[in-house]
């Protein structure tokens, strides 16, 4: 199926690409005739819901008319990655140096594997995260926490939405 997978990220990736989008994510779900190929888009500023509907018709004729679906019927379904979205990639990491972001390790770090905190930096296979708690910020003289994560030991990050 990866194969199926990725020759389905090219046409999507190919039609996100002429609209000015990015392809953050693109998975299959389901079986028989509840399959979701669920396809996450964004862009600098945000997905709108034009954005969305012109990926979807345009990439559903393609997979369509390319059978690059495998099986049954599916649903094609194009979001934007949201206020939460996930982080997956180098690049990502990159992008949100400065916001806020929750994660999991596979291994502990520190003797934990949750956390959140600001991501300071993103580079070389590494992140460095500011997980000293907000209430000890607000007070003078805390010393701050930081941690250092190889992006291979990540399992789940999401940005943290700030209002």
């Amino acid at each position: 199926m990866a194969a199926g997978l990725d020759a389905i990220r090219g046409i999507v990736e190919r039609v996100a690409s002429s609209h000015g989008l990015e392809v953050v994510e693109v998975e299959l779900r389901g079986g028989g005739k509840s399959r979701m190929l669920r396809v996450t888009i964004d862009k600098p500023g945000g997905v709108t819901h034009e954005d969305c509907a012109n990926v979807s018709r345009e990439a559903g004729t393609i997979l369509d008319v390319e059978e690059a679906v495998p099986g049954s019927s599916y649903t094609l379904e194009v979001s934007s990655p949201g206020l939460d979205r996930k982080l997956v990639r180098p690049a990502d990491y990159e992008r949100f140096v400065g916001s806020r972001v929750k994660l999991t390790t596979y291994e502990p770090v520190d003797g934990g594997r949750q956390f959140e905190g600001r991501l300071e930096s993103a580079g070389g296979g590494r992140i460095t995260l500011d997980v000293t708690p907000i209430a000890k910020r607000k007070k003078d003289q805390q010393p701050t926490r930081k941690i250092e994560v190889d992006l291979a030991n990540v399992e789940k990050a999401n940005l943290v939405p700030e209002f």
